[in-house]
């Protein structure tokens, strides 16, 4: 089996906030629940995530579950995509979060991933980022898509660019703002 993204109908039944979205070789991409939200506690509150993203102000469960109530769930219903739960095929373990963003500061889509510290350096983060590349080409038709990250942040930055994107420029959307660097990826190459 190939890191392509693969055509899967979620069963009848299946609860709305659960749904497969994407599936690789080794991993299931589904929408995040509000059952998710020790995840996305740890997610949010590792010291990578806060240094190369930033603080999202998400410090127990219950602003997690804000969090994905207020974020995650309104991209869904608003853009019919966003940020999903990766986890192993295998045993359902939970690896951190890989997706698609639509943000009010740029025009383009943005492809966004942050993975747990026991899940860094076995691929999983370059296959769940291909895997929705090809998911935001083939099925959302996305002609162009964006990445934003911290100009240090060379794992993330050297992952992008095996996936086909290159840095455009840095931008800053606050005056007192960090820079970025916004890297893009024309067609859905990658």
């Amino acid at each position: 089996m190939s890191d392509a993204p693969e055509a899967r109908l979620t069963p009848p039944g299946t609860p709305p906030d659960r749904r497969l979205v994407i599936a690789s070789t080794r991993l299931l991409l589904r929408q995040i629940c509000l059952e998710d939200a020790p995840l996305i506690l740890e997610v949010l509150t590792d010291p990578d995530f806060i240094a190369y993203v930033g603080d999202r102000g998400v410090h127990d469960l219950a602003a997690a579950q804000r969090y994905i109530a207020a974020g995650v769930h309104s991209s869904y219903c608003a853009h019919g995509f966003g940020m999903y739960l990766v986890e192993l095929r295998v045993n359902a373990a939970p690896l951190g979060i890989c997706g698609l963003l639509r943000r009010d500061s740029h025009p383009d889509v943005e492809i966004g991933f942050a993975f747990l510290p026991r899940a860094r350096g076995q691929g999983y983060a370059l296959e769940a980022a291909r895997a929705t590349v090809g998911y935001a080409r083939d099925t959302l038709a996305l002609d162009r898509i964006v990445a934003l990250t911290a100009p240090h942040n060379e794992r993330s930055i050297r992952l992008l660019e095996h996936l086909g994107f290159r840095c455009e420029r840095i931008v800053r959307f606050a005056p007192q703002g960090p820079d970025w660097s916004l890297l893009a990826s024309e067609s859905g190459r990658g």
